[in-house]
């Protein structure tokens, strides 16, 4: 039957302020204003890919939630699912980001407590929504926010489950959001209703305390918990300007590891939402092939990798973009300089 919506998320949408170029938050006297959040990163980055998305989220009802209502819209995404916070201590979270210059390392300061998310209530929603899509991906951090808005979030994802959704998760763990402790004991109770998942090694190692290599581990999910596909990132830091990026799928019902050549020395603008940038590539090549991990592991590396080089949190590739990244990635012969 055919879906109103290839993927829909849920999250927390912030404002993102930063100092110009390689300013430093305590001493400049500029920020610059942008929109960002993990799960609406991951909705943009799939539909300029070219697949329909919307995001559940609550904003204030004010000139700053109409800011992210705009920026919403220009990338895409259907604010069918945004509901408006219209109390008097609405908020928009905030976080400060500040770039990093070798050797000192990129810095991020939030303002996110009490914020309108808090307020998410499904019973804004109509039941027909948890049937209208064939993807719900949500994220660690909608569960690390608070009591009310992991409540809010675990049944999300068990409503959309009983209506043959397919669940996407992603660990992505804050350690100034949460305890590791905390996090494994919230996040098992919800993986045996997960589909496709995202846990990085060092999460896996340190938060979960998996033990062995890396394919062992993904493995080792997969069978506890029944996940179809688990995904992690590969990402080595030369410094904070110079990246490798690449990644290791794992299909549990071929019992299939995918991963090639990582994108090396990349020319790093900006590395917030890369990670989300390549979940939204993983998830497009899943829903376009029924499937395939192969494909979604080239989309995901490709997108995750050019998203380094763009400032803002939020992803800018097309498809033919990507195709293309892929293509001379793949390619052992000579490269054009320009795209002309």
């Amino acid at each position: 039957m055919k879906k109103n919506f290839d993927l829909l998320t849920m999250g927390e949408i912030l404002l993102r302020l930063s100092p110009s170029n390689n300013e430093r938050i305590d001493r400049g006297d500029i920020f610059y204003k942008q929109v960002g959040g993990a799960e609406l990163n991951v909705a943009s980055g799939v539909s300029l890919l070219g697949l329909r998305t919307g995001i559940l989220s609550k904003l204030p009802e004010n000139s700053l939630g109409r800011y992210v209502k705009n920026r919403i819209r220009f990338c895409g995404v259907s604010d069918d699912y945004l509901t408006y916070d219209n109390d008097d201590d609405k908020r928009l979270g905030i976080y400060y980001y500040e770039n990093g210059a070798y050797p000192r390392k990129p810095n991020v300061v939030y303002d996110r407590s009490h914020t309108s998310i808090h307020k998410l209530d499904l019973a804004d929603y109509l039941p027909e929504m948890y049937a209208s899509t064939r993807i719900f991906h949500t994220t660690g951090i909608m569960l690390a926010l608070g009591s009310q808005a992991r409540s809010t979030t675990i049944e999300a994802i068990k409503r959309f489950k009983e209506q043959g959704t397919l669940i996407s998760f992603d660990v992505n763990f804050r350690g100034n959001l949460w305890t590791g402790e905390e996090a494994k004991e919230t996040i098992e109770e919800i993986l045996p209703l997960v589909d496709i998942f995202f846990c990085s090694e060092d999460t896996a190692r340190l938060t979960f305390k998996k033990e062995g290599d890396l394919a062992k581990m993904m493995k080792e999910f997969a069978l506890e918990y029944n996940i179809s596909v688990v995904a992690s990132t590969q990402r080595i830091v030369h410094s904070p300007k110079v990246h490798d990026f690449g990644s290791v799928i794992y299909d549990s019902k071929k019992d299939i590891y995918y991963e090639e050549e990582p994108y090396q020395n990349i020319d790093v603008v900006d590395r917030i939402g890369s990670g989300d940038a390549y979940i939204s590539g993983v998830l497009y090549g899943l829903l376009a092939t029924d499937m395939d991990c192969k494909v979604a592991m080239q989309f995901g590396n490709a997108t995750g990798a050019v998203k380094n080089t763009i400032p803002g949190d939020l992803p800018s590739s097309t498809l033919e973009e990507i195709e293309r990244i892929i293509r001379e990635h793949q390619s052992t012969g000579p490269k054009l300089e320009m795209d002309r």
